[in-house]
């Protein structure tokens, strides 16, 4: 009998093992469609969450091999959903981490640590688990911190573009004699996503950082305004209060720059 129940139980645990397996990758193949459909790259995802590139990999690829216990994983889970819009909490939910559940009832009875039976050690075992997984998540977030903060202090814009206001793509039917030369020239930008910005104002740097989604800013300046972003597909741009267009595609890294001393 008592192979028998051996036997069962290690069939158990392979039975777990295989539906985390399974269920590791179609999570990870959803969590990848997600974030490809929104234009996201890991290394963005890395931001946003502040995990390890190497464990956003190993979720979307369904690797257990390279992710920490199972209760880790939801905890990663849920916080690679929450980064791409979803309810993190409910999609990682389904994540099998274990058959058992710690339930804490004031007044349990003290068994003396000699008398502790297999199920209270695994009992805590379980519970332990569940209290490191807050100290794991700041521990993970620190470190990406550190390596975000060490590599991308600031973005590299490939797509530098220097458009004088006479040619400003981002605007049409200018009327030539609304402006004069020499004139102070306003911009104003209007999120539409969460986007890094930085602005120029006559050679001072006016703004640097991430602005939220809905936020509406407007700078003036002198004599030259120079506009970046990392997202140009969420960024609006009015210039002289005219009608606002889109910095450029989504995703994409812009700089724009706009001379007040040459008119429009």
């Amino acid at each position: 009998m008592n192979w028998l129940r051996r036997k069962n139980k290690r069939e158990s645990i392979y039975s777990l093992e295989q539906q985390r397996a399974e269920k590791l990758a179609k999570m990870g193949a959803q969590l990848s469609s997600s974030r490809q459909e929104k234009g996201l790259s890991l290394e963005e995802v890395v931001l946003l969450t502040r995990i390890p590139r190497r464990l956003l990999q190993a979720i979307e690829e369904g690797n257990l091999i390279e992710l920490p216990e199972p209760v880790y994983i939801q905890a990663l889970i849920r916080q690679f959903a929450d980064a791409l819009g979803l309810n993190g909490a409910e999609f990682a939910s389904s994540f099998p981490v274990g058959n058992n559940r710690v339930i804490l009832k004031s007044g349990w009875k003290r068994i003396p640590f000699g008398e502790l039976r297999p199920i209270h050690l695994y009992l805590l075992y379980v519970f332990i688990i569940l209290c490191s997984v807050g100290g794991l998540s700041q521990f993970l977030n620190a470190s990406a911190l550190q390596s975000a903060n060490n590599n991308q202090s600031q973005p590299k814009l490939s797509e530098k573009t220097i458009i004088q206001s006479q040619k400003f793509q981002l605007l049409s039917n200018t009327d030539d004699s609304s402006t004069k030369s020499g004139q102070q020239v306003q911009i104003s930008l209007t999120l539409t996503e969460k986007s890094w910005i930085q602005v120029v104002v006559d050679g001072k740097v006016e703004h640097e950082g991430e602005l939220p989604r809905g936020t509406h800013r407007i700078w003036k300046a002198q004599e030259q305004l120079t506009v970046r972003t990392d997202n140009a597909g969420g960024v609006l741009v009015s210039v002289n209060q005219e009608k606002a267009k889109q910095m450029g595609e989504p995703g994409k890294q812009k700089e724009v720059t706009i001379a007040a001393n040459t008119g429009l």
